[in-house]
């Protein structure tokens, strides 16, 4: 009698990486008339500045952008022969927006043992250098990572808007983005974790692993403030008003 052919479908050899930029903030804390992703620096939309980088890294297959339903920014003309994938899918939080987003990949063909780095539409400082240190150190690690920054100051602890406390600052990082995981694993680590969450890791953390720490750069700093327009805009001049400057 002949044996049942076994259909279960097998990773391939070869897991593909995914991008995937949440991009569905309104940017109250920027002071902008509109979400501060879609503010220009040096000529561009913010996010087209971390497209770019992204766009450089010839390992990542390809990248998703989740916008809100009802983002229109990139229905405009010039938009029309982007490199990049489009889901509006975006929630009321960055986890949500994250979450939707991995399911959107997976109807875009992935599968759940890909990897998948997430980064902040408005870090456009990162550059291609940095995303390839982050996928040298994670595509052979089982857990995955992120890029983090050792703490430079010291760490107070508040009170009623005075000193409550010094904190030892040896074992602190600030967290950054690119963060990359398993496709299938972010899905069930946000969905376990919920939208409280405010970075991957969190959630990942969350099932009692440990991601990989590798070091970052101080200028992949998320513009956040009205002040870090110029900032934002005088590293990129210094790179020669590239995206693919240096990463010191």
């Amino acid at each position: 009698m002949t044996e049942p052919t076994d259909i279960t479908p097998q990773p391939s050899a070869t897991p593909r990486c995914w991008a995937l930029i949440p991009c569905a903030g309104t940017g109250s804390r920027a002071g902008a008339a509109g979400p501060k992703q879609y503010q220009r620096l040096l000529g561009q939309p913010l996010v087209m500045h971390t497209l770019a980088a992204f766009a450089e890294v010839p390992r990542i297959d390809q990248t998703l952008v989740v916008v809100s339903p009802d983002d229109q920014f990139f229905q405009a003309p010039e938009f029309e022969k982007k490199s990049f994938l489009i889901a509006t899918c975006g929630g009321s939080t960055r986890a949500a927006s994250v979450f939707n987003g991995l399911n959107a990949l997976l109807a875009e063909g992935a599968v759940t043992h890909d990897w998948v780095l997430v980064h902040d539409a408005a870090r456009c400082l990162i550059t291609p250098q940095q995303i390839n240190q982050l996928l040298d150190a994670c595509l052979i690690d089982d857990v995955g990572g992120l890029l983090a920054l050792a703490l430079p100051d010291t760490l107070k602890a508040a009170a009623a808007g005075r000193v409550a406390a010094t904190l030892p600052r040896a074992d602190k990082w600030l967290a950054q983005t690119p963060q990359m995981f398993r496709i299938g694993s972010l899905l069930e680590a946000l969905e376990l974790a919920g939208d409280a969450v405010t970075d991957e890791s969190s959630a990942i953390e969350a099932m009692g692993l440990a991601p990989k720490l590798v070091p970052g750069s101080a200028q992949n700093f998320k513009v956040t403030y009205p002040e870090d327009f110029a900032l934002a805009q005088a590293v990129l001049l210094s790179r020669g008003g590239s995206i693919s400057g240096s990463a010191n």
